[in-house]
């Protein structure tokens, strides 16, 4: 029985939900976002809100139906409050800057790396070491910051690249004489 799946995903005022078959379409201040729910489950829309429930004798149903909740919480989050993810760069000569549509990271290699920002995301450098990337898709807003951060991992004998804020980097001791 899923915990999370039992609790209806509330409509704040200014959202307005519509389910489709599989399709959840939700609509709000920030703009509109729609996800394609697993076969096995379904939603209702209700008094109290969007309700997911397991399809009878589906036992993938049951698996599926806390996951079908949580992306129906994030459709209503993301069009309301929206999301960030924050980046922080560690390194002498190491910084990011936003210019037109591109991200420009200057991370140790013998060229600029420009990154083309995704439609429907805002990067934002408030300091050279610091990027904001947000957006009201969450697995979007996910995805740009995991490919920012892949093009210089952050490594663990001095820490220089690319990290999550508040990520902890495990350091490792270097080599002795």
């Amino acid at each position: 029985m899923s915990r999370i799946g039992k609790r209806p995903v509330a409509l704040p005022s200014g959202v307005t939900a519509a389910v489709e078959g599989q399709i959840v379409k939700v609509t709000g201040p920030k703009g509109e976002l729609k996800v394609v729910l697993p076969s096995d489950v379904e939603a209702n829309i209700g008094a109290d809100g969007v309700t997911v429930l397991a399809r009878e004798g589906a036992e993938q149903g049951r698996q599926m139906w806390g996951l079908g909740r949580t992306l129906v919480n994030n459709l209503v989050m993301g069009v309301t409050q929206g999301f960030t993810q924050k980046l922080e760069i560690n390194g002498v000569g190491y910084r990011a800057a936003v210019q037109g549509k591109n991200l420009q990271l200057q991370l140790g290699f013998s060229h600029d790396v420009a990154y083309p920002i995704p439609q429907g995301i805002s990067v934002v450098c408030e300091k050279p070491t610091m990027i904001s990337v947000s957006g009201i898709d969450k697995q979007l807003v996910g995805q740009v910051a995991a490919e920012i951060r892949s093009y210089r991992p952050p490594e663990p004998y001095k820490g220089k690249g690319v990290k999550y804020a508040g990520e902890y980097i495990r350091r490792k001791e270097g080599k002795k004489k």
